[in-house]
Parts: structure tokens; C-alpha cells; sequence
């Protein structure tokens, strides 16, 4: 279907039909009180109760054609990932913490230890990825029964169906469920919990744990000439993420890149404690292409490297769509590459061109050996990174014209 146009849309008469937007199913332009107003909806079947439901992203002209396509996208992505995007829980109307009984249920213990723990998760996705696992698999045949009464059986009946199934989800729902009576422990609602010991009663879950898809590096340079050859100058999402390949880093870090942590005249992004994995800080060298990806961004934003159509941190859906869209090709069959899986990539790439292990892994930033050898790579390897990080991103961008 081809994509609305703004001059269909100008024409857009008060009580006419809606239009589609073309390029989201679902994502509609329904009219609105006077001729060329309008407001988009997205109609999506809920994951969780399987009923139709109807998000609205905006008026229109205020959300252009454009930016309602990437909102639409988002909320398919959602879905797709087992999320009903009007269930996300959000800070500023957070769902009112249960008045437990002396002795709480189950559904209101992980409730309140979803509570407590939503203020540290970096965005709402993630919180609400953490309830509506055990919203989907546990409350059900458990919610209603008192902490006390929930044995070892208990837990096994509903990690069984999923343990060699859906291994991945299941070892998540066990560290959840760990959680939650952790905090029933403490709370001296329970003398045991019985998390600890269910293992004995499940089956053995199958060895071949999934990564996350990433590019074989030797077909990257390829791929980066195809689809980064030519990008408009306002857009960010290409961009972003040829700069999470060119620099190794994850994809939150840069994300949340903001002009202050560049410093041109040294060639080093600093990534503070805040935005990594390990909460230490992480100097990244930067090559002369990371430079120039850096100089066509400044005027964009008064702070951020990599801003959002609406201004804000782009969403952490953003480089996924893209890569869904164009179909990334992984080394593993039927799955899409991911932004954290270029990560494997460079790593690949090190490996195989000779690069020492130690200086492979702190490109990464990933902690290497004691404290002493770790003192020693913040700050000798810096310098050896730096023709590393040259090497890479004239490999990466080498077939480019």
C-alpha cells in the first residue's frame, strides 16, 4: 500500500472516512473537526487478552506522516515482543502499590517488588517486561494463594510447560520469582523460599543457550555500502547506528551520547558510570569517520549526539525497527542481526585479524584479569585502541565510494 501523502491528508474533511497511513497495519488518520486536522490511531490486538485495542499517537499536522509511521512501528515492535503498549507502566502514574494483608499473596508481593524495583530500570519497557512475565505465566494459578502456602510444586507446575520450550524465558521467570521471594524473606513473610530448590524437580533444559543475533564481519562492509551510502541529513536512526558499530559500544551508551562527553581535540568519547554496564566509566578513541558521523550531528540538538524526531533519547526500539525493516542478515539462520549483536561483530573481526585477546575485550569494556591489570588497560591500551579503532572503521566503511 503506498503511503499517505501530506496532500491527501491537507484535504482531509471533517466526518469523511479515515485514511491509512500505508506503511503500519493498523495505523489510521482519522478526520478531525476541521479540514486538514486529524488525529492517528493504531488498532492492535492485545498480546495479553487478546482483544482489540485502539492507541492513539497524536494530531495531525502537529505528528507529520513520518514520525506517525515510526510511533506505529514502535508500537508493532511491542506487540510483537509480547508488550500491549497501553500497559506500560510509566513513572508519572505509577500503579498504586497493593494494601497487603499482614500476609500478602503472591500477586501482591510481586507487585510491590515490581514497585520497589520500577525506579532503577532505565525505561518503562523494561519494568513492565519484568511484571508481565509473571503476569502472563504465575498470577494466573498462584496470584490468589498467601506466601506461605507455595511450595516447591507449586513453582515447578508452572516453570514445567516452558523449561525446555522456552528455556530462556523460563530461567527469567525463575530469577523473578527468585526475587520476589527474596523479598518475602526479608520481609519475614516466609522461612524459605521455594525458588531455591525447584531445579531438582524440573527436567534438564537443552545446552544450546541463544545469542543475540549479530553480522558476519566479513559481509559487513558490504552491508554498510548498501544501506549507509547515501542518509539524508536529518536523519539519526543510520547514523546512530553506524556509530554503535564504529565504536563497539552498546547501543543505551550511545544513545544517550550528549555533546559535553565528546572531546574532538583528544579524538575520546567519555561514556560516564551512568550509561554502562559495568557503572565505571569508559573512554572510547575515535576514529576519523567517528569524527566526521560526530560533526554532521552538532546542530541537532543542544545536547543530545543522537536526538529523536520529537527531540528526546531515541527509543530503544528504534536501531531494531531498522534492522527488522532491512531484513539484517545474522549467522544464525532466520533471525534478524541486532544492535548489540555488532558487539560479536568487531569482536569476530579481532580474532580473526590478529588482535591481542586483552585489547579486544577492553574495546568492549569488559573487565580484564585483577584490579591491577585492570588499572594498567584504562589507561596503557588506551593508546593501543586507537589505531585498533582507526583499523576497524576503515575495514567497516571500506567499500563506500
Amino acid at each position: 500500500m503506498a503511503i499517505l501523502t501530506d496532500k491527501k491528508a491537507r484535504s482531509m474533511k471533517p466526518g469523511s472516512f479515515a485514511l491509512a497511513h500505508g506503511g503500519v497495519v493498523g495505523l489510521t488518520l482519522v478526520p478531525g473537526g476541521e479540514t486538514g486536522h486529524g488525529k492517528w490511531q493504531i488498532r492492535y490486538t492485545s498480546p495479553q487478552t487478546g482483544k482489540r485495542r485502539t492507541k492513539g499517537l497524536g494530531g495531525y499536522p502537529a505528528v507529520g506522516i513520518a514520525e506517525a509511521g515510526r510511533l506505529g512501528q514502535e508500537v508493532r515492535d511491542m506487540v510483537a515482543e509480547g508488550i500491549d503498549p497501553l500497559c506500560l507502566p510509566t513513572r508519572s502514574a505509577p500503579e498504586p502499590e497493593p494494601v497487603a494483608p499482614a500476609i500478602p499473596t503472591l500477586a501482591q508481593a510481586c507487585l510491590a517488588v515490581h514497585q520497589a524495583k520500577l525506579p532503577g530500570w532505565k525505561n518503562a519497557r523494561h519494568g513492565a517486561q519484568w511484571i508481565n512475565t509473571l503476569t502472563q505465566y504465575v498470577i494466573p494459578s498462584l496470584g490468589e494463594k498467601p506466601l506461605p502456602e507455595i511450595t516447591v510444586a507449586d513453582i515447578a507446575a508452572v516453570l514445567t510447560p516452558i523449561w525446555t520450550t522456552k528455556p530462556e524465558t523460563a530461567r527469567r521467570l525463575r530469577q523473578r520469582l527468585g526475587e520476589v521471594f527474596g523479598w518475602a524473606r526479608a520481609h519475614q513473610y516466609v522461612d524459605v523460599s521455594p525458588v531455591d530448590v525447584v531445579v531438582h524437580l524440573l527436567p534438564k533444559q537443552p545446552r544450546n543457550r541463544t545469542h543475540m543475533p549479530a553480522m558476519d564481519w566479513r559481509i559487513l562492509p558490504s552491508w554498510i555500502a548498501r544501506h549507509f551510502a547515501d542518509i539524508p541529513p536529518y536523519e539519526t536512526t543510520r547514523p546512530l547506528l553506524l556509530f554503535v558499530i564504529l565504536t563497539g559500544c552498546r547501543s543505551g551508551e550511545a544513545r544517550g551520547a550528549t555533546h559535553a562527553e565528546i572531546n574532538e581535540r583528544n579524538a575520546l568519547w567519555t561514556i560516564p558510570g551512568s550509561r554502562t554496564k559495568t557503572g565505571r566509566p569508559h573512554q572510547v578513541p575515535l576514529a576519523r569517520q567517528a569524527l566526521a558521523l560526530l560533526a554532521r550531528q552538532r546542530g541537532l540538538h543542544e545536547t543530545l549526539v543522537f536526538p529523536s524526531p520529537t527531540g528526546k533519547e531515541a527509543c530503544d526500539m528504534v536501531l531494531t525497527s531498522f534492522l527488522r525493516r532491512v531484513n539484517a542478515p545474522s549467522t544464525e539462520p532466520g533471525r534478524v542481526a541486532t544492535a548489540h549483536g555488532f558487539r560479536s561483530t568487531i569482536r569476530d573481526w579481532c580474532s580473526e585479524n590478529g588482535v591481542r585477546k586483552d585489547l579486544a575485550e577492553r574495546v568492549l569494556a569488559h573487565t580484564v584479569g585483577s584490579a591491577v591489570e585492570a588499572a594498567y588497560h584504562r589507561t596503557a591500551l588506551l593508546e593501543e585502541r586507537r589505531p585498533l579503532m582507526q583499523r576497524w572503521a576503515d575495514y567497516v566503511l571500506g567499500e563506500i565510494h
